[in-house]
Protein backbone atom coordinates (compact mmCIF):
# COMPACT_ATOMS: atom_id res chain seq x y z
CA UNK A 1 0.00 0.00 0.00
CA UNK A 2 1.03 3.52 -1.04
CA UNK A 3 1.93 5.68 1.80
CA UNK A 4 0.24 9.44 1.48
CA UNK A 5 3.81 10.58 0.46
CA UNK A 6 4.17 8.47 -2.43
CA UNK A 7 0.78 9.60 -3.52
CA UNK A 8 1.28 13.06 -3.46
CA UNK A 9 4.92 12.66 -4.81
CA UNK A 10 3.79 10.77 -8.49
CA UNK A 11 0.91 13.49 -8.37
CA UNK A 12 3.91 16.11 -8.52
CA UNK A 13 4.98 14.44 -10.87
CA UNK A 14 2.27 14.01 -13.09
CA UNK A 15 1.24 17.34 -12.74
CA UNK A 16 4.84 18.41 -13.87
CA UNK A 17 4.65 16.66 -16.82
CA UNK A 18 1.44 18.12 -17.66
CA UNK A 19 2.60 21.93 -17.68
CA UNK A 20 6.11 20.86 -19.97
CA UNK A 21 3.84 19.04 -22.05
CA UNK A 22 1.36 21.95 -22.57
CA UNK A 23 3.10 25.18 -21.03
CA UNK A 24 6.44 24.21 -23.03
CA UNK A 25 6.04 22.10 -25.81
CA UNK A 26 2.41 22.93 -26.82
CA UNK A 27 1.82 26.20 -26.01
CA UNK A 28 0.97 27.20 -29.20
CA UNK A 29 -2.41 25.79 -31.24
CA UNK A 30 -1.67 23.33 -33.77
CA UNK A 31 -1.75 20.20 -35.51
CA UNK A 32 0.05 17.56 -34.36
CA UNK A 33 1.85 15.66 -36.81
CA UNK A 34 1.92 11.76 -36.45
CA UNK A 35 5.59 12.59 -35.62
CA UNK A 36 5.59 14.62 -33.01
CA UNK A 37 2.44 12.10 -31.54
CA UNK A 38 4.91 9.17 -31.87
CA UNK A 39 7.63 10.79 -29.84
CA UNK A 40 5.56 11.53 -26.95
CA UNK A 41 4.11 8.07 -27.38
CA UNK A 42 7.38 7.15 -26.80
CA UNK A 43 8.04 9.26 -24.00
CA UNK A 44 5.17 8.42 -21.93
CA UNK A 45 5.42 4.86 -22.72
CA UNK A 46 8.88 5.07 -21.82
CA UNK A 47 8.25 6.98 -18.58
CA UNK A 48 5.77 4.33 -17.48
CA UNK A 49 8.38 1.06 -18.50
CA UNK A 50 10.82 3.22 -16.33
CA UNK A 51 8.11 3.43 -13.39
CA UNK A 52 7.70 -0.45 -13.86
CA UNK A 53 10.81 -1.09 -13.33
CA UNK A 54 11.35 1.04 -10.40
CA UNK A 55 8.56 -0.75 -9.06
CA UNK A 56 9.73 -4.02 -9.94
CA UNK A 57 13.40 -3.17 -7.95
CA UNK A 58 11.42 -2.06 -5.11
CA UNK A 59 8.22 -3.29 -5.09
CA UNK A 60 9.30 -7.05 -5.69
CA UNK A 61 8.87 -8.81 -9.42
CA UNK A 62 4.88 -9.72 -8.31
CA UNK A 63 4.43 -5.68 -7.95
CA UNK A 64 5.97 -5.26 -11.41
CA UNK A 65 4.12 -7.58 -13.10
CA UNK A 66 0.69 -6.43 -11.80
CA UNK A 67 1.48 -2.87 -12.60
CA UNK A 68 2.62 -4.07 -16.27
CA UNK A 69 -0.74 -6.05 -16.31
CA UNK A 70 -3.02 -3.19 -15.14
CA UNK A 71 -1.13 -0.77 -17.25
CA UNK A 72 -1.85 -3.06 -20.27
CA UNK A 73 -5.43 -3.72 -19.91
CA UNK A 74 -5.91 0.07 -18.86
CA UNK A 75 -4.46 0.91 -22.48
CA UNK A 76 -6.05 -1.41 -24.48
CA UNK A 77 -9.26 -0.04 -22.96
CA UNK A 78 -8.02 3.60 -23.91
CA UNK A 79 -7.74 2.47 -27.78
CA UNK A 80 -11.59 1.81 -27.81
CA UNK A 81 -12.35 5.30 -26.26
CA UNK A 82 -10.22 6.21 -29.17
CA UNK A 83 -13.06 5.07 -31.97
CA UNK A 84 -15.26 7.76 -29.58
CA UNK A 85 -12.93 10.31 -29.76
CA UNK A 86 -12.81 9.98 -33.72
CA UNK A 87 -16.40 10.39 -33.85
CA UNK A 88 -16.56 13.32 -31.67
CA UNK A 89 -14.48 15.47 -33.18
CA UNK A 90 -15.65 14.40 -36.57
CA UNK A 91 -19.28 15.31 -35.72
CA UNK A 92 -18.79 18.71 -34.39
CA UNK A 93 -15.96 19.40 -36.96
CA UNK A 94 -13.20 20.10 -34.26
CA UNK A 95 -9.62 22.15 -36.45
CA UNK A 96 -6.91 19.55 -35.79
CA UNK A 97 -5.03 22.54 -34.74
CA UNK A 98 -8.02 22.73 -31.11
CA UNK A 99 -7.59 19.22 -30.76
CA UNK A 100 -4.89 18.70 -28.58
CA UNK A 101 -6.32 21.30 -26.41
CA UNK A 102 -9.73 19.34 -25.57
CA UNK A 103 -7.67 16.01 -24.67
CA UNK A 104 -5.20 18.06 -22.65
CA UNK A 105 -7.82 19.01 -20.21
CA UNK A 106 -10.29 15.98 -20.86
CA UNK A 107 -6.63 13.80 -19.73
CA UNK A 108 -6.82 16.70 -16.66
CA UNK A 109 -10.35 15.98 -15.82
CA UNK A 110 -9.77 12.15 -16.57
CA UNK A 111 -6.93 11.80 -13.58
CA UNK A 112 -9.31 13.68 -10.98
CA UNK A 113 -12.15 11.72 -11.26
CA UNK A 114 -10.09 8.53 -11.97
CA UNK A 115 -8.28 9.12 -8.33
CA UNK A 116 -11.44 9.73 -6.92
CA UNK A 117 -13.18 6.38 -7.94
CA UNK A 118 -10.08 4.08 -7.22
CA UNK A 119 -10.11 5.79 -3.59
CA UNK A 120 -13.84 4.72 -3.36
CA UNK A 121 -13.38 1.13 -5.33
CA UNK A 122 -9.97 0.85 -2.86
CA UNK A 123 -12.39 1.56 0.34
CA UNK A 124 -15.32 -0.14 -0.42
CA UNK A 125 -12.79 -3.69 -1.10
CA UNK A 126 -10.86 -2.99 2.68
CA UNK A 127 -14.11 -2.46 4.11
CA UNK A 128 -17.16 -4.92 2.61
CA UNK A 129 -15.24 -8.19 0.25
CA UNK A 130 -18.29 -8.93 -0.90
CA UNK A 131 -17.79 -5.74 -3.46
CA UNK A 132 -15.31 -7.93 -5.38
CA UNK A 133 -18.43 -10.33 -6.53
CA UNK A 134 -20.15 -6.85 -7.42
CA UNK A 135 -16.89 -6.16 -9.64
CA UNK A 136 -16.61 -9.21 -11.05
CA UNK A 137 -19.67 -9.93 -12.40
CA UNK A 138 -20.04 -6.39 -13.30
CA UNK A 139 -17.00 -7.27 -15.63
CA UNK A 140 -18.28 -10.38 -16.90
CA UNK A 141 -21.66 -8.63 -18.07
CA UNK A 142 -19.93 -6.14 -19.60
CA UNK A 143 -17.71 -8.69 -21.69
CA UNK A 144 -21.26 -9.99 -22.87
CA UNK A 145 -22.65 -6.81 -23.50
CA UNK A 146 -19.03 -6.11 -26.02
CA UNK A 147 -19.39 -9.60 -27.57
CA UNK A 148 -23.05 -9.19 -28.34
CA UNK A 149 -23.03 -5.32 -28.99
CA UNK A 150 -23.83 -4.07 -32.64
CA UNK A 151 -22.14 -1.71 -34.37
CA UNK A 152 -23.85 1.51 -33.74
CA UNK A 153 -23.66 5.03 -34.60
CA UNK A 154 -22.79 7.18 -31.86
CA UNK A 155 -25.00 10.09 -31.52
CA UNK A 156 -23.78 13.49 -29.69
CA UNK A 157 -26.25 15.55 -29.83
CA UNK A 158 -28.09 12.70 -27.54
CA UNK A 159 -25.51 12.79 -25.07
CA UNK A 160 -27.46 14.11 -21.77
CA UNK A 161 -24.72 16.04 -20.38
CA UNK A 162 -25.02 18.48 -23.53
CA UNK A 163 -28.98 18.45 -23.48
CA UNK A 164 -28.32 19.32 -19.99
CA UNK A 165 -25.81 22.38 -20.36
CA UNK A 166 -27.21 23.29 -23.60
CA UNK A 167 -30.23 23.99 -21.67
CA UNK A 168 -28.30 25.91 -18.90
CA UNK A 169 -26.25 28.30 -21.16
CA UNK A 170 -26.64 29.34 -24.74
CA UNK A 171 -23.94 28.10 -27.30
CA UNK A 172 -22.15 29.84 -30.12
CA UNK A 173 -22.99 28.61 -33.47
CA UNK A 174 -19.48 28.62 -34.37
CA UNK A 175 -15.57 27.93 -32.28
CA UNK A 176 -13.97 31.03 -30.81
CA UNK A 177 -10.69 30.21 -31.67
CA UNK A 178 -9.50 27.98 -28.72
CA UNK A 179 -11.80 29.33 -25.87
CA UNK A 180 -14.46 27.46 -24.08
CA UNK A 181 -16.48 30.64 -23.06
CA UNK A 182 -17.03 33.78 -24.96
CA UNK A 183 -19.04 37.17 -24.41
CA UNK A 184 -21.89 37.70 -26.15
CA UNK A 185 -23.74 41.14 -25.88
CA UNK A 186 -22.26 41.38 -22.31
CA UNK A 187 -23.30 37.75 -21.37
CA UNK A 188 -21.17 34.91 -20.89
CA UNK A 189 -21.53 32.11 -23.32
CA UNK A 190 -20.13 29.08 -24.48
CA UNK A 191 -18.36 27.24 -27.43
CA UNK A 192 -19.03 24.60 -29.21
CA UNK A 193 -15.42 23.23 -28.11
CA UNK A 194 -16.62 23.03 -24.73
CA UNK A 195 -19.60 20.43 -25.53
CA UNK A 196 -16.58 18.79 -27.43
CA UNK A 197 -15.05 18.68 -23.90
CA UNK A 198 -18.01 17.72 -21.71
CA UNK A 199 -18.76 14.84 -24.45
CA UNK A 200 -15.16 13.17 -23.94
CA UNK A 201 -15.22 13.78 -19.96
CA UNK A 202 -18.56 11.88 -19.81
CA UNK A 203 -17.29 9.31 -22.56
CA UNK A 204 -14.22 8.79 -19.94
CA UNK A 205 -16.37 8.66 -17.00
CA UNK A 206 -18.33 5.44 -18.71
CA UNK A 207 -15.22 3.79 -19.71
CA UNK A 208 -13.81 4.53 -16.04
CA UNK A 209 -16.37 2.40 -14.88
CA UNK A 210 -15.56 -0.48 -16.78
CA UNK A 211 -11.31 -0.26 -16.77
CA UNK A 212 -11.20 0.35 -12.98
CA UNK A 213 -12.79 -2.63 -11.57
CA UNK A 214 -11.29 -4.35 -13.94
CA UNK A 215 -7.62 -3.44 -12.68
CA UNK A 216 -8.52 -4.14 -8.95
CA UNK A 217 -9.47 -7.62 -10.69
CA UNK A 218 -5.39 -7.78 -11.29
CA UNK A 219 -4.33 -5.90 -7.91
CA UNK A 220 -5.91 -5.03 -4.68
CA UNK A 221 -3.12 -2.89 -4.16
CA UNK A 222 -4.73 1.32 -4.87
CA UNK A 223 -1.03 2.13 -5.09
CA UNK A 224 -0.40 0.20 -7.99
CA UNK A 225 -3.93 0.96 -9.80
CA UNK A 226 -3.83 4.22 -9.58
CA UNK A 227 -0.49 4.64 -10.89
CA UNK A 228 -0.84 2.34 -14.01
CA UNK A 229 -3.97 3.62 -14.81
CA UNK A 230 -2.92 7.34 -14.70
CA UNK A 231 0.20 6.36 -16.75
CA UNK A 232 -2.42 4.61 -19.23
CA UNK A 233 -4.34 7.75 -19.64
CA UNK A 234 -1.64 10.23 -19.75
CA UNK A 235 -0.44 8.79 -22.97
CA UNK A 236 -3.73 8.44 -24.63
CA UNK A 237 -3.38 12.22 -26.38
CA UNK A 238 -0.51 11.23 -27.92
CA UNK A 239 -1.43 7.88 -29.02
CA UNK A 240 -4.98 9.53 -30.43
CA UNK A 241 -2.98 11.66 -32.63
CA UNK A 242 -0.24 8.77 -33.63
CA UNK A 243 -3.16 6.53 -34.36
CA UNK A 244 -6.24 8.40 -35.72
CA UNK A 245 -5.55 7.16 -39.43
CA UNK A 246 -5.24 3.82 -38.81
CA UNK A 247 -7.52 3.17 -35.96
CA UNK A 248 -10.32 1.94 -38.19
CA UNK A 249 -8.28 -1.23 -39.10
CA UNK A 250 -8.46 -2.07 -34.93
CA UNK A 251 -11.43 -4.13 -36.24
CA UNK A 252 -11.03 -7.34 -33.72
CA UNK A 253 -10.16 -4.98 -30.84
CA UNK A 254 -13.87 -4.86 -28.97
CA UNK A 255 -14.18 -9.21 -29.25
CA UNK A 256 -10.63 -8.96 -27.67
CA UNK A 257 -11.57 -6.60 -24.89
CA UNK A 258 -14.58 -8.45 -24.36
CA UNK A 259 -12.24 -11.31 -23.66
CA UNK A 260 -10.06 -9.57 -21.27
CA UNK A 261 -12.94 -8.39 -19.43
CA UNK A 262 -14.79 -11.67 -19.13
CA UNK A 263 -11.27 -13.05 -17.90
CA UNK A 264 -10.71 -10.71 -15.17
CA UNK A 265 -14.36 -10.88 -14.21
CA UNK A 266 -14.07 -14.83 -13.32
CA UNK A 267 -10.74 -14.10 -11.62
CA UNK A 268 -11.89 -11.77 -9.88
CA UNK A 269 -15.21 -13.69 -8.79
CA UNK A 270 -13.26 -16.86 -7.89
CA UNK A 271 -10.61 -14.73 -6.20
CA UNK A 272 -11.16 -16.58 -3.14
CA UNK A 273 -10.96 -20.27 -4.43
CA UNK A 274 -8.82 -20.01 -7.11
CA UNK A 275 -5.53 -18.12 -7.68
CA UNK A 276 -4.28 -17.06 -10.97
CA UNK A 277 -0.72 -15.35 -10.74
CA UNK A 278 -0.28 -12.08 -12.02
CA UNK A 279 2.62 -13.65 -14.53
CA UNK A 280 -0.18 -15.46 -15.81
CA UNK A 281 -2.61 -13.09 -16.45
CA UNK A 282 -0.31 -10.72 -17.97
CA UNK A 283 0.31 -13.63 -20.26
CA UNK A 284 -3.30 -14.42 -21.26
CA UNK A 285 -4.19 -10.24 -21.75
CA UNK A 286 -1.44 -9.64 -23.97
CA UNK A 287 -1.82 -12.72 -25.70
CA UNK A 288 -5.59 -12.07 -26.40
CA UNK A 289 -4.41 -8.52 -27.70
CA UNK A 290 -1.65 -9.31 -29.62
CA UNK A 291 -3.78 -11.81 -31.40
CA UNK A 292 -6.88 -9.42 -31.70
CA UNK A 293 -4.26 -6.53 -33.90
CA UNK A 294 -2.26 -9.19 -35.42
CA UNK A 295 -6.14 -10.70 -36.99
CA UNK A 296 -7.10 -7.29 -37.72
CA UNK A 297 -4.32 -6.40 -39.70
CA UNK A 298 -4.37 -9.84 -41.76
CA UNK A 299 -8.47 -9.77 -42.04
CA UNK A 300 -10.18 -6.40 -41.81
CA UNK A 301 -13.17 -6.69 -41.98
CA UNK A 302 -14.34 -3.03 -42.85
CA UNK A 303 -12.69 0.56 -43.64
CA UNK A 304 -11.35 3.15 -41.40
CA UNK A 305 -13.82 5.76 -40.51
CA UNK A 306 -14.52 8.46 -41.88
CA UNK A 307 -11.69 11.21 -41.48
CA UNK A 308 -11.78 14.21 -39.05
CA UNK A 309 -13.78 17.13 -39.79
CA UNK A 310 -11.60 20.54 -39.76
CA UNK A 311 -14.10 23.11 -40.64
CA UNK A 312 -14.81 24.71 -37.27
CA UNK A 313 -18.20 25.13 -37.26
CA UNK A 314 -21.25 22.95 -35.66
CA UNK A 315 -22.52 20.66 -37.77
Amino acid sequence: MGSTWLYASFTAFVALMLVIDLGVFHRKAHAVSVRESLSWTGVWVGLALLFNAGLWIWRGPEAGVQFLTGYLVEKSLSVDNMFVFLIVFSYFAVPRDLQHKVLFWGIIGAVLLRAVMIAAGAALLANFHWVIYVFGGFLILTAVKLALQKEESLRPECNPVVRIFRRLMPVTDAFEGGRFFTRRAGKLVATPLFLVLLTVEFTDLVFAVDSIPAIFAITPDPFIVYTSNIFAILGLRSLYFALSGVIGLFTYLKPALALVMGFVGVKMVCSDFLKISPLVSLGVIFGILAAAVALSLLRPRRPAPAPLGAKGELR
